[in-house]
């Protein structure tokens, strides 16, 4: 996958240009696609898995602009994306029926959202799951109850989100000054006094240490690989109501995934608590098993 020779990612400026490139590549039907996958997994071809990643580039452009209000630069997140979209076409088997964009779609996703994390952590953000899935949530939940978006979060507005979300109200309201102060200058000064401390002087130094930091990272990868080979085991259906559900920073309500599938949103609940129970069981057995046939990674 090394070797697949891919358009450049241009800086900000350039952006339209790379987007008209990545449009020019053709998009493949299903059995196109299901051909090229068996090639590159049965004789290990190259220019298949080429074919593969150059007709999705324009879906990792697309779910880069979603992440747009991040302050950081389109160009990083499509790179980043694009890194997302070669892991996941190098593990996609096509014998599971289901289209490459659904599988790569998540493998995208968390490349840039990983990304993402790491790039705000100069200020601890909080490693929790729910902390994690507020920060992208955040500005669709205060528009969703009517909250202005602002750098500041009442304690009544917090305490509001934290009901939705199970996140501290606490935890609400530092989450928000992060994604709303991130273009404040650490030398501004806190109020207009002129002995006033400056921003920095309140900052607590919270970060792990480079070993942590490295650790970190590698079980999060592991665990995201872990995840993705269990999703495996799911029917296509309970997949993708599954990531919807649990997986998407946007995620589709019981009766537009009812109305997808001809269902209720009673079997659709059902489906999804069924589906979250198999793949937490399997996580689980799959992480012990490993780790018991590895035991040096818990000393890592």
């Amino acid at each position: 996958m090394t070797n697949i020779a891919l358009p450049t990612v241009p800086t900000e400026g350039g952006l339209s240009q790379y987007f008209r490139q990545v449009s020019a590549f053709p998009l493949r039907e299903q059995e196109e696609e299901q051909f090229l996958a068996l090639r590159l997994r049965d004789q290990g071809d190259v220019s298949a898995a080429h074919e593969l990643v150059t007709s999705h580039l324009r879906l990792v452009c697309k779910i880069a602009m979603g992440y747009r209000g991040y302050g950081l630069p389109v160009a990083d997140l499509i790179s980043e994306g694009n890194i997302g979209l070669m892991k996941a076409v190098k593990k996609f088997d096509p014998d599971k029926g289901f289209r490459l964009s659904t599988y790569a779609m998540w493998w995208i996703k968390a490349a840039i959202t990983e990304y993402v994390l790491k790039s705000w952590s100069l200020v601890k953000l909080g490693t929790v799951a729910s902390q994690k899935k507020l920060f992208f949530s955040l500005r669709n939940l205060k528009k969703r109850l009517d909250i202005a978006d602002t750098a500041e979060l009442s304690l009544e507005d917090a305490e509001r989100i934290a009901e939705v979300t199970h996140v501290s109200a606490a935890d609400v309201q530092q989450i928000n000054r992060r994604i709303g102060g991130r273009d404040l200058s650490l030398n501004a000064p806190m109020s207009t006094d002129e002995d006033s401390m400056e921003f920095q002087d309140a900052l607590v130094d919270e970060s792990a240490t480079p070993e942590q930091l490295v650790a970190g990272s590698e079980e999060a990868d592991y665990r995201q690989d872990v995840l993705m080979r269990v999703l495996d085991s799911l029917s296509e259906r309970d997949r993708h109501i599954f990531m919807e559900r649990r997986l998407s920073e946007d995620p589709m309500t019981l009766e537009e995934l009812g109305k997808v599938y001809g269902i209720s949103r009673e079997r659709v609940r059902q489906l999804e608590a069924r589906a979250f129970d198999k793949v937490a069981r399997l996580v689980k057995s799959t992480v012990a098993a490993e780790r018991a046939d590895a035991p040096f990674l818990d000393m890592v």
